[in-house]
């Protein structure tokens, strides 16, 4: 009995890994086949960044933090690439599988809610992390920027991915049209980005805009970032740390209410 237990408790692990296996698959497929679209348009505005914001502006200037600015700016710019794109996967897949009704075939197949969310989520932490790897390499043709923490790095940029894969699901959820999936991320998720510290540090902000600082998530993740190349962070990498996870937890379990309620899914 415990041997018939076993082997089929053994069996449904196994269709629940080739389950999971078979999303990530087709995600990871699904952005490489247009990679002229997914992976070059981020490349090529990372360059700019570097050229115009990096070479231009920044020699006039000056040291930011005890760097370069060109150094000072790398980590947020490859931060920003990540959390774009792991976002912009999710979003723009889930979306159009539940614009389509195709969804709905894999809401009513015999696979856990979870595993759904976790596929969906891995693509889109696997399109960051290229596109990030990719600006990295870019990086070092500009800057010779060397790696302070290599684990806190891995950490934050998985946590960031993870968050912004989240946030795209969550997106795609409640949206009703293609329009509803381009608001969030141009009026919401830009503002952020450029006022989370990719391009200055807080210290050099007035009080009240500093204040108003420390509630941007994005904030707490490019410093953290920052701090596993580079060193320095304008805020406890401890606390960065901290809320990253809680962020984490928060929307992957509000994601996986989604899925089990249906809401948006099954109307």
């Amino acid at each position: 009995m415990n041997t018939y237990g076993g082997r089929t408790r053994t069996m449904l692990n196994s269709y629940i890994f080739i389950a999971y296996q078979t999303i990530v698959i087709k995600e990871v497929r699904r952005f490489l086949r247009i990679w002229v679209q997914t992976l070059v348009p981020p490349v090529i505005t990372i360059a700019l960044y570097f050229v115009i914001f990096g070479n231009l502006i920044g020699s006039r200037i000056g040291r930011m933090g005890g760097y370069s600015y060109m150094e000072f700016i790398v980590p947020g710019l490859i931060m920003m690439a990540v959390i774009n794109n792991a976002y912009a996967n999710v979003v723009s897949s889930f979306f159009s599988q539940k614009f389509q009704k195709s969804i709905e075939e894999l809401l009513v197949a015999p696979v856990p809610n979870y595993v759904i969310l976790l596929g969906f989520v891995t693509g889109g932490v696997a399109r960051g992390l290229c596109v990030g790897l990719i600006a990295s390499v870019i990086s070092l043709i500009f800057s010779g920027v060397h790696m302070y923490n290599i684990f806190i790095t891995i950490i934050v940029v998985l946590l960031g991915s993870v968050v912004f894969s989240l946030g795209g699901f969550i997106n795609a959820v409640y949206a009703r049209n293609f329009d509803d999936i381009s608001i969030i991320p141009t009026f919401v998720l830009t503002p952020l980005i450029y006022l989370g510290g990719v391009f200055y540090s807080v210290d050099t902000l007035p009080p009240l805009a500093r204040s108003i600082s420390q509630f941007n998530p994005i904030f707490y993740m490019v410093n953290a970032f920052r701090y596993g190349i580079l060193g320095i962070s304008d805020v406890s990498i401890e606390l960065s740390m901290s809320l990253l996870t809680l962020l984490t937890v928060v929307m992957f379990t509000f994601s996986l209410r989604l899925l089990y309620t249906g809401k948006g899914l099954r109307n």
